[in-house]
């Protein structure tokens, strides 16, 4: 399957804009329960007007809060950006730190924040269990697990390391273009043929290519023959 995966999209790549750890922590500290589009709408600005993590720490939390708002429970997301600043200046000189033991005792993170920013800024293999990846593991079969740390040791043993960041990216990937939550596109997935969960939507091929979205589609709809 995962190999079916790299053929439907052979470049996979994190869906929030950044150019440096520090950003892609904040960047993903605002993605929670909020779209990667909205995020990217925000930080340009934001990233423009706090550059490092002595800005942060220093923020006001006012100014920030409203930069952040439109991405949703907005003062939970200023607490953990500040409190991000003010440990990175306190603890690791300002830096953010390369390990996930690290990553984990900073404001704002759990493993998926850490597993994204370790696998996409430092290229250290991490895999990301998001809704769409617990979700998508499950309609898969490749666990039973619904604890995500307890998901993400399962499918880890299933896929070779130097794989997990790319693996997550694809399952991600899919899970956002084709294998939706309540209408999946069944009659164009290049994984039909393997999905234990086939059916689950519309297998018409022509019925089901409408559900398919972004930019891949086009390549997409010609493996399944249209």
């Amino acid at each position: 399957m995962d190999r079916t995966l790299q053929t439907a999209f052979p470049h996979v790549y994190c869906e929030l804009d950044f150019t440096t750890p520090l950003e892609l922590s904040v960047a993903t500290i605002l993605s929670a329960q909020c779209t990667d589009v909205r995020v990217n709408l925000t930080t340009p600005a934001l990233f423009s007007r706090y550059r490092t993590a002595e800005d942060y720490a220093g923020a006001d939390r006012t100014e920030l809060e409203e930069m952040i708002r439109s991405t949703g429970f907005y003062r939970n997301k200023a607490n953990s950006i500040i409190g991000l600043g003010q440990a990175l200046v306190e603890r690791f000189d300002g830096e953010v730190p390369s390990n996930l033991r690290d990553l984990v005792s900073l404001p704002g993170f759990g493993r998926k924040t850490a597993n994204v920013v370790l696998g996409n800024a430092f290229g250290v293999p991490g895999i990301t269990v998001d809704t769409h990846f617990g979700r998508l593991a499950a309609r898969w079969k490749w666990t039973d697990e619904t604890d995500p740390v307890k998901i993400e040791h399962a499918v880890g043993e299933l896929i070779e390391r130097k794989n997990w960041t790319d693996l997550s990216h694809r399952v991600i990937f899919h899970g956002r273009r084709v294998c939706h939550s309540r209408k999946p596109a069944c009659g164009v997935c290049v994984l039909a043929s393997d999905c234990p969960s086939y059916g689950l939507g519309p297998t018409d091929k022509a019925e089901a290519a409408v559900l398919v979205k972004g930019p891949e589609t086009d390549h997409l709809l010609a493996l399944a023959g249209l």
